[in-house]
């Protein structure tokens, strides 16, 4: 694209940055400029603030029938599915993935506004209480917690702002909504989807630009009433900071290191080996590991690290890289030249501490950030790779040889996001999964969600849920309403 677009969005009007400042948007499979994009300050924050405040107090969404909202839901999933091609392929160039997972992104999207849409339909009118009195009636009520500010990461851009538009608006709420400077794209789309399903001006408002500028002032600002932050620890720790000073209600999803537990028992019979290699390889690979909760850390019982590591490794050399809308190809390049660059940092890292290289561990020939899948045997917890997120196309290899070892594995860790367990024993796959502290634990399987299933981690994996009756609970606040229906002198003092 020669011309910026007008990418922020304030009271209804799409317009360029009051400063005029602009941003290249880069395509990472080849480091081409494919668009750009107007960058936001703190004055357009500030704007985008004022107009949802104004929405929230003046404006007529709040109190909107749970009906109406819950119809405009749809009509957006009914948008998104009449676009899948478009969305799906611009999320594809935007953020590196394949076409297949941009496609598969529209369709969890529109899902999510569909699951939100049904949930608050079927609600009740509120939890009667009982207050032992028929003279008194006692509800507690869920309203709208107000101005939300909404930041996403740059690895699902369009599926993480859909986990919280959804269900703020579905609460009744508006908000200002930051996309990560690097794949805002597809969010754009979306705000634009909402505009043309009907959304009332001022509910939805975006500001494209840096987490430095915009997503600070979202943060601090004292018109915000709740801040719901998708990212990194480091930046999502500032965010918890700034709303501090407020008092405000705080949100944040700050990613994992996730271990894959691998029992021999799951490998028994041939189909059952190759079932674990298999989604031991899309664990850890799928969107080239820029995955939260990416199956990075392989924890595999010791008799059986020698051939499993070997299938492995064998597998990984033969994924095919390249662009994501060509045929054929299975796993796409790095979403920046700094991620390339950390990911090559931490493998070098991992190397000088003793990790032995099976597979990958170098850029291929050719343009763009590509990075070949990496398996590293022979690793351990004191090693850096071990401890933190890559975010890269990164697998270590770890080992056990008892059940409470490979317990103690995977729970060694700052974050507790998701884990997984594979095992033929029902009996101990129970005992495992009850005793990862991880917010979400798959048995015999990897990476699958429900929109209807809370999301969420433990320890330095954030606060809060997203998803499930929770994700939508985090958009209100509870208010209880006790009624004297026979109202009559207390005396408590005598007059």
């Amino acid at each position: 694209m020669s011309a910026a677009q007008q990418t922020i969005h304030v009271g209804g009007q799409w317009r360029s940055a009051v400063s005029g400042a602009t941003r290249d948007i880069i395509d990472p499979a080849d480091a081409s400029v494919f668009a750009v994009v107007s960058e936001g300050d703190v004055t357009d924050t500030d704007a985008a603030v004022a107009a949802a405040r104004a929405a929230f107090d003046d404006g007529s969404w709040p109190r909107t029938a749970v009906t109406e909202r819950a119809a405009l839901l749809r009509r957006v999933a009914d948008l998104l599915e009449r676009d899948r091609e478009r969305i799906g392929a611009l999320e594809s160039q935007d953020a590196g993935k394949t076409l297949e997972e941009g496609r598969v992104d529209v369709d969890c999207v529109r899902d999510a506004f569909r699951y939100f849409a049904d949930l608050v339909t079927h609600e009740s009118g509120g939890r009667v209480v009982d207050a032992g009195n028929d003279e008194v009636h006692s509800v507690v009520v869920h309203e709208p917690v107000g101005v939300c500010a909404l930041i996403t990461p740059w690895n699902y851009p369009l599926l993480q702002a859909s986990w919280k538009i959804a269900p703020a608006l579905a609460a009744g709420n508006t908000f200002v909504i930051k996309p990560s400077e690097i794949t805002p794209l597809t969010t754009v789309a979306l705000i634009g989807l909402l505009a043309e399903a009907g959304l009332p001006q001022g509910v939805a408002n975006i500001v494209t630009g840096a987490g430095a500028t915009v997503g600070a002032r979202l943060a601090e600002h004292p018109d915000v009433d709740l801040v719901s932050f998708t990212g990194g620890l480091a930046s999502g720790t500032k965010v918890a900071r700034a709303a501090a000073d407020t008092v405000k209600k705080v949100a944040l999803e700050l990613g994992g290191k996730n271990p894959n537990v691998v029992f021999a028992d799951a490998c028994a019979t041939d189909e059952g080996f190759d079932t674990a290699v298999d989604q031991a390889l899309n664990a850890a690979f799928i969107h080239s590991g820029q995955v939260c909760s990416a199956g990075s850390r392989l924890i595999v019982e010791e008799p059986l690290r020698d051939r499993f590591v070997t299938e492995l490794a064998r597998r990984a050399e033969r994924i095919r890289l390249g662009r994501g809308t060509d045929p054929g190809v299975e796993c796409g390049p790095l979403v920046s030249a700094r991620q390339l660059a950390r990911t090559e940092d931490f493998v070098a890292s991992a190397i000088e501490e003793g990790a032995v290289l099976r597979a990958g561990g170098e850029r291929p020939d050719g343009p763009g950030y590509f990075y070949r899948p990496t398996v590293l045997d022979r690793c351990d917890r004191r090693m850096r790779v071990v401890r933190e997120e890559v975010f890269g196309p990164v697998l270590t290899v770890e080992t056990f040889r008892t059940e409470e070892e490979a317990v103690a594995l995977a729970n060694d860790t700052e974050y507790g996001l998701a884990g997984a367990v594979w095992t033929a024993d029902a009996g101990r796959a129970r005992r495992v999964a009850g005793r990862l502290r991880h917010g979400t634990v798959w048995i015999n399987d990897f990476h699958p969600y429900l929109p209807q299933a809370e999301w969420g981690g433990f320890g330095k994996s954030g606060i809060g849920r997203e998803l499930g009756p929770t994700g939508l609970a985090e958009y209100r606040e509870a208010k209880h309403i006790y009624q004297n229906l026979a109202p009559r002198p207390v005396r408590w003092f005598a007059g």
